[in-house]
């Protein structure tokens, strides 16, 4: 995904959902990051299932809505981008039982790691346990990778094992 769909600003919303400040995300961005000791400028955007939907297909082909997708950069100072959709965070948190705000922190946290270089689908487990890791600290409830190994009980909207995946590298 190139960076210049994004602004200069860590966290943009695109589409908007109540309880959601962009600026609280924000903080929480940065504190992730520096806990992660994650080099170069990240950019968040968090927008509809329809464009989720649209960035899926094209650089996963894959023709269906997702949570969360990571755009590692190859560009110094840029860790890379990340895209989250509003409508499946609301969805999935209220079927978890916490606010979509949470909800979004958990996606960023995951996204974050696959910007970090970290891939839950190739890895024996080290991604899962850097996200508890971070999690605890940054007082998350639980993960996506969690969700999906632990077989949680409640419904969610996108299977994160099938969702959450690294969109590739930019050249």
């Amino acid at each position: 995904m190139p960076s210049r769909l994004f602004k200069t600003k860590v966290v943009i919303l695109e589409h908007d959902e109540e309880g959601i400040r962009e600026r609280s995300l924000t903080l929480f961005a940065t504190r992730a990051r520096r806990a992660m000791k994650l080099r170069g400028a990240v950019n968040i955007r968090i927008t509809s299932s329809r464009e989720m939907r649209e960035l899926n297909r094209r650089f996963r082909k894959k023709n269906t809505p997702t949570d969360v997708l990571s755009f590692p950069s190859n560009i110094p100072k840029l860790a890379g981008d990340i895209a989250i959709s509003a409508e499946i965070a609301a969805a999935n948190a209220a079927a978890l039982g916490h606010s979509a705000e949470t909800e979004l922190k958990v996606l960023i946290l995951h996204g974050l790691l696959h910007l970090a270089g970290y891939d839950h689908e190739a890895d024996d487990g080290e991604m899962r346990a850097q996200e508890a890791k971070l999690r605890e600290a940054l007082k998350l409830p639980v993960g996506l990778i969690e969700r999906t190994h632990n077989n949680a009980s409640k419904r969610l909207v996108t299977s994160p094992r099938k969702s959450v995946a690294r969109a590739g590298r930019r050249r």
